[in-house]
């Protein structure tokens, strides 16, 4: 069985695995992490984005191939019970989430924002949450709690 070595949340990992299977399988199936949701299967609903890079990605449609020597960060890697990334807070403050299936994918899709554009407005907000669905209305909320995590992050 072929080896696939990446960064997930800074930890040096290598997996084996047919490195065709989806990166969502991997992630949930094989190393154990919960944060990315399976949801459509077909990358159109974001409930399994995760961050290569400064981007966000459906880990559902990414082959474990293509991220060979890549940075990934789930969820479980934007923060800590103990010290919660901004988002995380803004979410919270703001009521951002309801069911929360959803939350996690939205977080990561305004996290790669925040990390290329520290100063998104609105519009840039919308459009980088644009491909994440969420059957709850929570959207105004969510877009709120982005803005209010770029004005904490720019205080920092």
């Amino acid at each position: 069985m072929p080896s696939v070595r990446f960064r997930l949340n800074g930890v040096e990992i290598d997996v084996h695995a047919d490195s065709d299977r989806s990166l969502l399988d991997i992630l949930r199936g094989q190393i154990g992490m919960t944060g990315p949701h399976f949801g459509c299967g077909a990358g159109e609903c974001g409930a399994c984005n995760v961050m290569i890079g400064d981007r966000a990605v459906a880990a559902c449609d990414t082959p474990l191939w293509s991220v060979a020597d890549k940075d990934i960060t789930t969820i479980e890697g934007l923060g800590t019970p103990e010290r919660p990334h901004p988002l995380q807070r803004a979410f919270i403050a703001e009521q951002a989430l309801q069911c929360g299936y959803c939350v996690a994918g939205i977080l990561m899709s305004a996290a790669a924002l925040l990390k290329r554009n520290p100063m998104a407005g609105s519009r840039e907000v919308k459009e980088a949450l644009d491909g994440n669905l969420c059957r709850c209305g929570s959207h105004n909320r969510m877009v709120r709690a982005v803005l209010r995590a770029a004005d904490e992050m720019a205080a920092e």
